[in-house]
């Protein structure tokens, strides 16, 4: 099964994902950092902001592989932090138009679950990968739940609690 982690910048999903890859699930944590981190070695400081469109196939092609090794696991639950639908909700809060195949792709790989992760104000932090401001990011959050919903997924909220109870929270959601 796969389960899907997503919300806005900074709301616990790396966080949650951490912490459930060390209590031995198996997750796949986020590319945009690595796509980024890379850029920036390259001497781009926000490849998203400069080449968005190019910044966005690099990232589809990391999920899609993403969601291709999530289906070969043997494990009851594979957890993903962010999804192959979050890359064409970035670009259509940015208004920047794209080709067909990232609409082809939200439809081909589907997820069994997804959980949303609210903003919440006061742990939200920016950091050398993450630009948005807390502002940006509640705007970003709006687009995410559109396209989630508009694909037809059953979105669950996680409530702002402790990591650890927003862990349990999260399996005993999957006990149902």
């Amino acid at each position: 099964m796969k389960i899907l982690l997503i919300g806005g910048p900074s709301t616990g999903k790396t966080s949650t994902i951490k912490i459930l890859k060390e209590k031995g699930y198996t997750c796949f944590e986020e590319v945009s950092r690595e796509v980024t981190k890379k850029a920036q070695e390259e001497g781009i400081t926000q490849l998203f902001l400069t080449q968005p469109l190019l910044f966005s196939e690099k990232l589809l092609e990391g999920r899609i592989k993403q969601h291709q090794e999530a289906d070969k696991s043997k494990e009851p639950f594979v957890f993903l932090d962010r999804g192959i639908p979050d890359v064409s909700t970035y670009l259509d809060y940015k208004n920047t138009s794209y080709p067909n195949l990232f609409t082809q792709a939200n439809k081909k790989y589907r997820y069994d679950k997804v959980f949303v992760f609210p903003i919440w104000d006061e742990i939200y932090l920016s950091d050398n990968e993450r630009y948005e401001s807390l502002n940006e990011a509640k705007e970003i959050q709006k687009f995410l739940l559109k396209t989630y919903q508009n694909l037809g997924y059953n979105l669950t909220e996680v409530p702002k609690l402790p990591i650890a109870q927003r862990i349990q929270f999260i399996l005993n959601q999957l006990k149902h």
